[in-house]
C-alpha cells in the first residue's frame, strides 16, 4: 500500500479527528495554563466549523501568530509553572495548532504520532487503574484516526473495531515484554511539575494538623508480608507511620533542623545510610533487636514531597529510598506518582543509644521569653521527679489528670500559645498535646522532639493492606534516655486513648470531620454495609493494580517467573520468549488472514469468485491476472448473442465490483452499489444455474 500524501482527507477521518481531540487533551487539563486551554478551545471551535462547512481553514499567517504568541507566552511564565510543565504546554499548543492548520494526509499522521506522545505524556502522571484503562481507550480512538485514513471508505464502526483489534493484538506482546524484561532505572532526570503539595508539610504550627483532617484523600496503602502467610500488621496502638522530625521551635512553628535538611537536598548525590541492627557489631543493646521484625510493602500516593512513611526502625533496599539519621525514610525524587517500595522495620531496636552535644543542645533548646508559665511548670516537674522516666510519666499523666479535651477545633490562642493552651483554653488536637509536652521535658531538662505522621490505618479484610488517609495525620513526641535512646511518648493516648487504640473513627464523627469537605468520597459508604463491601471491593482491584502493576519490582517478577518456569535460568526464560513470540506471530498471522482461511475471506470477492466459476463452467475462464473489466469484456462477447441479458448482468456486477473495490465512494454510495451488487449477484446465480 502507498501513501497518498496530496489526498483530501475524508470526512470519516475528520468526524474521528474530532473525537481524539478531545479525548488526548481532557486528561492534560490540570497541566495546561489557561491560555493554552484558551488556543486548544478556538482550534477545537474551527474544526468543528470546517467539518460542518461554516468556515474555512484559517491562514497560516493566523496560525503562525499564535504558534508565536503561544510559545513567547510560555516562555515568560515557564520559571512560575515548572520548566517539565511548560515543555508539556508547548506539546499540546504544538498538537492543536497542527489540527487546526492540517490540509493533508500527512498532516493527520503527525497529528496522530504527536497524540500518541500526549497519551505516553498522560501515562507518566496518572497510572491508576481506571486512568491507564481510559488512555488505552483513547489509543483506541487514536489509532482508528490512523486506519480511517487508508480505509476511509469503511464506516465508523468498523474502523473503531479494527482499531481496537489491534490494540488487543499487542497485548500479549506487552505483557510478555513486562513480565521478562528488566527492570531499569530511569536512564534521565525529568524537571518537576510544579503542583500542589499534599499531605504533611515540613514546618508544623498547631492547625496544620487538624486542617488534615478535613482531607479524606488517601495517603499512602501498605501490604505486611507475615512469615505465616497472613496480612495483618502490628495493633492499631502500634501503627506509628513516621514521617517528619521537629527539633527546632520558635515559639509559634515547628521545623525540621538545618542539617536534616542540608543532608537531604545532598542525599541524591551523597546517599546517606544507616545500618539495619543485624550489621551491628558492636552494639550489645541491639544484639536481639534483629529477631523481631515487620516486613511490608509501602503504596504512596503522589504528595509531590520527599519524606516517605514506615514504622520504627524503618529500612528499605529500594535504590530509590534512603534512610535518614533521624530515623525516617526519603525518596531521591518528589513522589509525583503512585511509588511502591519494601520496607523492613525492627521495633524493638534502640535508636540513638547516645547522643552528640549538637544533637542534645538542639533537642534542649527553648525560645528566650517563650511561654513562662509552661517554663515553670516544668522546672517544677524537675523538682519533683528527679528521675527522667519518672518526670515523663507525671507529664503524661498531668494530662489526664486536669481536665484537658480532645477537639478538632481548638479555641485561637495569642503569642504564648502554649500557655495559653495548657492554662487557658485547656482544648486542642494532638499537635498541641506534643508540643506542650516537647516544651515541659525540654524546660525540665530531658532533650525532647516532635514527630508527625500518621496513626492507625483502615484494614481491608478483602485484599489484606492497610489504607492509611490524611485524616489520620498524627503528632507525638520522643524523648530520649540515658541507655534507652528515644522513646516515644503520645499524650494524645492519655486524652482520648480511643483515638490511639481504635483509630480516628472511634473518636470523632466522619460527617462533621473528613467527609465535610468530601462530598464525592467514597468513605460515605461506610455507614451502608453492602455499599461498604462494593468499596473495598473496588479499592481491592485498585491495590493490585498498584502492587502488580505499578510495584511489579524485580523480586515479584522472580515470583512469576518462579511459578512459571521453577528454577529460573536465563536459557529458560530465553526458550519462553522464543516460544511466546512464534505463539503471538502465528496468531497476529492468523487474523491477518495470511493462512488465506476460507471463512474469512472478503464476501464481496467470494460472491464475484463463485460468479467467475460457474462462468468457467461454461467454457468462459477467467484467466489469471486479468483485469474484472477485461473479464467482462470477453464474457459479453461470448454471450452478448446467445444470453444477452446475463451478458449484461455480469457486466453491471462487474462495474459494481470494480467499484466497491478500487473507487473512492461516499458512504452513501458505498451502500447504493453495495445493494445494486446483491441483487445482481442473486440474479445471475439463478440465470446460471438455469443455463
Amino acid at each position: 500500500m502507498t501513501d497518498n500524501f496530496d489526498a483530501i482527507i475524508s470526512r470519516n477521518t475528520l468526524f474521528w479527528l474530532l473525537i481524539t481531540n478531545v479525548a488526548i487533551l481532557s486528561p492534560l487539563h490540570q497541566q495546561a495554563t489557561l491560555w493554552s486551554i484558551g488556543i486548544c478551545a478556538i482550534c477545537f471551535v474551527w474544526r468543528v466549523g470546517i467539518f460542518l462547512g461554516k468556515v474555512a481553514a484559517p491562514p497560516k499567517l493566523l496560525v503562525t501568530t499564535l504558534a508565536i504568541g503561544a510559545a513567547t507566552t510560555l516562555a515568560l511564565v515557564s520559571s512560575q509553572i515548572g520548566l517539565l510543565n511548560a515543555l508539556v504546554n508547548l506539546l499540546i499548543l504544538g498538537y492543536a495548532l497542527k489540527y487546526i492548520e492540517m490540509r493533508e494526509l500527512r498532516d493527520v499522521k503527525a497529528i496522530v504520532l504527536v497524540g500518541y506522545f500526549l497519551i505516553g505524556l498522560t501515562l507518566l502522571d496518572q497510572q491508576s487503574m481506571l486512568n491507564t484503562l481510559h488512555l488505552l481507550a483513547v489509543a483506541v480512538l487514536n489509532t482508528g484516526v490512523l486506519i480511517s485514513v487508508y480505509q476511509d471508505k469503511s464506516n465508523k464502526v468498523a474502523n473503531l473495531s479494527f482499531s481496537l483489534k489491534i490494540i488487543l493484538q499487542s497485548l500479549p506482546l506487552a505483557i510478555l515484554l513486562f513480565v521478562v524484561f528488566p527492570r531499569l532505572g530511569p536512564l534521565w532526570l525529568v524537571p518537576n511539575m510544579k503542583t500542589a503539595k499534599t499531605g504533611l508539610s515540613d514546618e508544623v504550627s498547631f492547625g496544620d494538623i487538624s486542617k488534615l483532617t478535613r482531607s479524606a484523600e488517601l495517603a499512602f496503602r501498605v501490604g505486611f508480608d507475615n512469615p505465616d502467610g497472613s496480612t495483618l500488621g502490628p495493633a492499631n496502638q502500634d501503627l506509628y507511620w513516621r514521617t517528619l522530625v521537629m527539633e527546632n521551635y520558635d515559639g509559634k512553628t515547628w521545623r525540621q533542623d538545618p542539617s536534616i535538611q542540608q543532608i537531604q537536598r545532598q542525599a541524591y548525590f551523597n546517599k546517606p545510610m544507616r545500618q539495619a541492627p543485624n550489621n551491628v557489631a558492636n552494639a550489645n543493646a541491639n544484639a536481639n533487636a534483629s529477631s523481631k521484625k515487620i516486613d511490608y510493602v509501602v503504596i504512596s500516593e503522589p504528595s509531590h514531597q520527599k519524606w516517605l512513611y514506615g514504622l520504627d526502625e524503618a529500612f528499605s533496599q529500594d535504590d530509590q529510598v534512603v534512610e535518614l539519621a533521624d530515623y525516617r525514610l526519603y525518596s531521591l525524587r518528589p513522589v509525583d506518582q503512585r511509588m511502591s517500595y519494601r520496607v523492613t522495620s525492627y521495633p524493638e531496636t534502640i535508636m540513638d543509644l547516645k547522643l552528640d552535644s549538637h544533637t542534645q543542645q538542639l533537642n534542649l533548646a527553648l525560645p528566650a521569653n517563650s511561654n513562662p508559665k509552661t517554663r515553670k511548670l516544668g522546672l517544677q516537674f524537675a523538682k519533683d521527679y528527679p528521675d527522667q522516666q519518672a518526670r515523663i510519666n507525671a507529664m503524661m499523666n498531668y494530662f489526664a489528670e486536669q481536665a484537658y479535651y480532645y477537639t478538632l477545633s481548638p479555641p485561637r490562642v495569642g503569642e504564648q500559645q502554649i500557655d495559653d493552651f495548657l492554662f487557658e483554653n485547656r482544648a486542642g488536637f494532638c499537635a498541641h498535646y506534643a508540643s506542650a509536652l516537647v516544651f515541659m521535658a525540654r524546660a525540665s531538662g530531658i532533650p525532647t522532639r516532635m514527630v508527625t505522621g500518621y496513626q492507625g490505618g483502615d484494614y481491608n479484610a478483602k485484599a489484606g493492606y492497610y489504607s492509611v488517609y490524611q485524616y489520620m495525620a498524627h503528632a507525638w513526641t520522643e524523648v530520649w534516655f540515658e541507655g534507652q535512646g528515644w522513646q516515644r511518648f503520645d499524650p494524645t493516648a492519655m486524652i482520648a486513648p480511643q483515638r490511639v487504640l481504635d483509630g480516628f473513627d472511634a473518636t470523632f464523627d466522619s460527617q462533621s470531620s473528613y467527609l465535610q469537605d468530601s462530598p464525592f468520597s467514597t468513605l460515605h459508604m461506610k455507614q451502608y454495609p453492602w455499599l461498604n463491601e462494593l468499596r473495598q471491593q473496588f479499592a481491592s482491584v485498585d491495590y493490585y493494580w498498584s502492587v502488580w502493576v505499578l510495584g511489579f519490582d524485580e523480586q515479584r517478577k522472580q515470583q512469576v517467573l518462579a511459578k512459571l518456569l521453577g528454577d529460573v535460568s536465563s536459557t529458560k526464560i530465553a526458550l519462553l520468549m522464543i516460544v511466546s513470540f512464534i505463539i503471538i506471530a502465528l496468531v497476529i498471522a492468523y487474523y491477518a488472514g495470511l493462512f488465506n482461511v476460507d471463512r474469512h475471506q472478503d464476501p464481496l470477492n467470494k460472491r464475484y469468485q463463485l460468479i467467475c466459476q460457474r462462468l468457467a463452467k461454461k467454457g468462459i475462464a477467467r484467466q489469471q491476472g486479468q483485469a474484472a473489466s477485461d473479464y467482462a469484456a470477453a464474457v459479453n462477447a461470448h454471450l452478448s448473442a446467445l444470453t444477452p441479458q446475463v451478458a449484461a448482468d455480469f457486466t453491471a456486477l462487474s462495474d459494481a465490483y470494480v467499484a466497491l473495490k478500487y473507487q473512492p465512494l461516499s458512504e452513501s454510495q458505498t451502500q447504493q452499489q453495495q445493494q445494486r451488487f446483491r441483487q445482481l449477484y442473486r440474479r445471475l446465480r439463478l440465470r446460471l444455474l438455469r443455463n
